[in-house]
């Protein structure tokens, strides 16, 4: 069966995530006063995932502030919210999709907004009870029920999930173990310099960091997880095991419907992938960035808040492209970070520091050719516009400035309204 939607005119959003919200706000905004359809498999209406490692995994924030919009707002705005609906497959020539249910919706305009899905864990006693991982809000709610006073807490991977998770943990008063194949965390994302500071901080916070290890296997039995077996024969106790080892970007229906996939679904700079009738954007578009002149796939907040807004338009038919700089951001204990710039591992030439690094109140900047390529600042704040504006302008910047404190960040990046 198809649903009439007004063919013609309905724009179908498939995930109803944050990047869907967004998107579908977007285009009211703009003035499409057509039929939007936002289509979601989960059950709970679209909301935002940094709390889930952040403020409400650690208690310190409400459930209802997770959520993108009001629950009235969908039909205030007339937009179509079709919750615990998976989509099954796309048809371009169609231009359909396809329910769970057997019905059909169809579009003028398809965006597809489906996210990733965390990297299971391919060993032996991973399907085993006590095992997490942290997409989803029910992932936080259950993973919130075992942080506990003097619970042996074990994370694998120590990237940006697992470090805020740990955290978390430490906060609950967990007895915290990271294991980490590679020798630092967040190697490949920050280097070696900075994620140096990374490994002092959770030290000092009491957590148990294993560097170039291997999972070899969980193990326990019925009543759940009991340890983690590693490849030297030892094992690390555990009442609760947390995954944290990477994303993957959800691309089987664009995969299925013929549309290019490459790393997720590769799009042009308007965010329209090879369809000219079918846009994608957050963790599951992979870009072209007119900037930085290649593609990127972005899987930080700031991408999924902001490029629904240039899909929208782009979908409406204006000249519009998305060329901001990727920007993310991490709270962990008492250190709270932004992360500016876009650098591939290896990618830059040196780091160059700006005030207190071992008290952890600084700015750090990754160079090449004495370009800044990107800048994160440490419980330093409002710097975030003229690091942004280093990363545009390409310039070559004198290092000696770019250290000095008494140098102002915003003559280097020469803005208008020089502080």
């Amino acid at each position: 069966m198809t649903v009439s939607t007004g063919r013609d005119r309905a724009f179908v959003i498939v995930g109803a995530s944050l990047a869907g919200a967004k998107a579908a706000e977007a285009l009211r905004e703009a003035g499409h006063d057509g039929p939007v359809v936002l289509v979601g498999e989960e059950r709970e209406r679209p909301y935002e995932r940094p709390p889930l490692s952040k403020g409400y995994l650690l208690g310190t924030s409400e459930r209802e502030k997770i959520f993108v919009h009001p629950p009235q707002w969908y039909a205030e705005h007339d937009v179509t919210l079709r919750l615990g609906t998976a989509v099954t497959a796309v048809d371009p020539a169609a231009h359909t999709v396809s329910l769970a249910d057997g019905e059909r919706l169809g579009y003028a305009k398809l965006l597809l907004t489906t996210g990733s899905s965390p990297r299971r864990l391919p060993v032996p006693g991973a399907e085993l009870a006590g095992v997490h991982y942290l997409r989803r809000v029910e992932d936080c709610e259950r993973l919130k029920a075992v942080l506990r006073p003097a619970a042996r807490i074990v994370v694998i991977g120590a990237g940006w999930i697992g470090l805020e998770t740990a955290a978390a943990a430490r906060a609950a008063g967990a007895e915290v173990t990271v294991l980490e194949s590679a020798e630092l965390p967040l190697l490949r994302v920050l280097g070696r310099e900075v994620a140096e500071v990374f490994a002092g901080l959770h030290r000092d916070h009491g957590v148990d960091l294993r560097f170039g290890v291997q999972v070899e296997a969980l193990t326990g039995g019925a009543d759940g997880v009991a340890g983690v077996r590693l490849a030297d024969g030892s094992t690390v106790a555990a009442d609760a095991v947390v995954v944290g080892i990477g994303i993957t970007p959800n691309t089987a229906l664009a995969e299925a419907a013929g549309l290019t996939v490459d790393n997720g679904v590769r799009t042009d700079e308007r965010l329209r992938t090879s369809d000219p009738d079918v846009h994608a954007a957050g963790d599951v578009a992979n870009a072209f960035h007119p900037l930085l002149d290649k593609h990127i796939r972005v899987e930080h907040w700031a991408n999924a808040f902001n490029q629904p807004q240039t899909a929208a338009r782009a979908m409406l038919g204006q000249d519009v492209v998305y060329d901001r700089i990727p920007y993310f951001f991490s709270d962990q204990y008492d250190l709270g970070m932004e992360y500016t710039g876009h650098v591939e591992p290896d990618g830059y030439d040196r780091v160059v520091f700006r005030g207190d690094v071992a008290g952890r109140e600084f700015i750090a900047f990754w160079l090449s050719g004495g370009r800044v390529l990107a800048g994160m600042n440490v419980n330093v704040w409002d710097v975030t516009d003229p690091i942004r504006e280093l990363v545009r302008s390409g310039r070559p910047v004198d290092p000696a400035a770019l250290a000095d404190p008494a140098t102002d960040l915003a003559d280097l990046a020469d803005l208008p309204d020089k502080r």
